[in-house]
């Protein structure tokens, strides 16, 4: 068992360690490596946690939900399942089954990320559309990345239908977490590591959000997001939860010429509340940008109830502020729930 010191500590944007490290990629990890971590990783925050003020103010104005009639364009949102396409091991392709939960097919392998299969998750209403591929119209997975523990990311129920042997690939301090439920090949990572499956690398990246699943768990496990890159260079980078911030420049000048970059368009408002961890439409676009990212494909909207704005508002939003910025409109990649797309090259 080997003890950690975490590069990029502190994360508090120009401190000492968090500028990615220079040179060439680290060498990949060892698969299901059993390591120590720091008991907590509140120094990776990016912005500080609401306090008591802020709680005053959301009991006050309770704000977290759309009104009424803002829900009346549930039936609006869109949904278009279809098969699964034909990939070989060149083919990049990804298929959405709705909030941060995709199949991804890279490098002959399929990735399942943030995997809810869930209709329900803890405090939210039921999905508002359905789950947008069967469970049994899945291939083998082959491996599974976690960014972050919260409830709309880290689903026990969905994960309990999965062989124990699946290789898991989640952030430091929740390989705990798995292998309790007696999942056998955990991989956890810091910011900055990378692992390997089958020619596939698995880097684990910063994000401006935080954890939490029980009442004193707050940051004892880390989040961020995932650069997956296959053997002939094709990256897709999932960002998981995050707010925007200084993360998506360094991220892109650490990982040039990103494919396709999964980004979350959901679940920002009020501002005030949501602003450090949840990005808007357009923020989720200049992202893209300071990634360098060829094509963005929105996600974390359409599928749970988790805050104020109408519901079809992420992707109106999302389209007009591409349409600003002047990039090609066939590399937004606005995919319905259930829909797939793939990377030509």
């Amino acid at each position: 068992m080997s003890r950690t010191t975490a590069p990029g500590r502190p994360a508090a944007p120009g401190a000492r360690g968090a500028l990615a490290p220079p040179g060439a990629l680290p060498s990949p990890r060892p698969l299901g490596e059993l390591r120590l971590w720091p008991r907590s990783f509140v120094d990776r925050l990016t912005a500080p946690l609401p306090g008591i003020r802020a709680f005053a103010r959301f009991a006050r104005e309770g704000a977290l939900r759309p009104r009424p009639e803002d829900l009346l364009d549930i039936p609006r949102l869109p949904f278009e399942p279809g098969p699964l396409p034909v990939v070989d091991s060149r083919t990049v392709a990804l298929t959405w089954a709705g909030h941060a939960s995709w199949v991804v097919r890279i490098g002959g392998l399929t990735v399942l990320t943030d995997p809810v299969w869930s209709r329900k998750i803890l405090g939210t209403p039921a999905r508002m559309t359905p789950v947008g591929v069967a469970w049994d119209a899945l291939p083998a997975v082959d491996a599974v990345v976690i960014s972050h523990n919260h409830y709309d990311h880290l689903d026990a129920p969905t994960l309990a239908r999965l062989p124990r042997d699946t290789p898991l690939f989640v952030p430091a301090g929740l390989a705990r977490w798995f292998r309790r439920r007696r999942f056998r090949r955990v991989t956890e990572l810091d910011w900055w590591e990378a692992a390997e499956l089958g020619g596939v690398r698995f880097d684990f990246v910063p994000a401006h959000h935080w954890s939490k699943r029980r009442l004193n768990d707050t940051c004892r496990s880390l989040w961020g997001g995932w650069v997956l890159t296959d053997p002939g260079g094709q990256r897709v980078y999932f960002a998981g939860d995050t707010g925007y911030g200084h993360w998506f420049s360094r991220i892109g000048h650490r990982y040039p010429g990103i494919d396709l970059a999964l980004l979350p368009i959901g679940a920002y408002d009020p501002r005030w509340w949501l602003r450090d961890v949840h990005c808007n439409p357009e923020e989720a676009v200049q992202a893209a940008r300071d990634l360098g990212a060829r094509r963005m494909v929105p996600m974390h909207w359409a599928t749970f109830l988790l805050s104020a704005e109408p519901v079809m508002e992420p992707l109106t939003r999302v389209r007009t502020a591409w349409e600003k910025s002047g990039l090609p409109r066939e590399d937004l990649w606005d995919l319905p729930v259930g829909g797939s797309r793939v990377l030509e090259v």
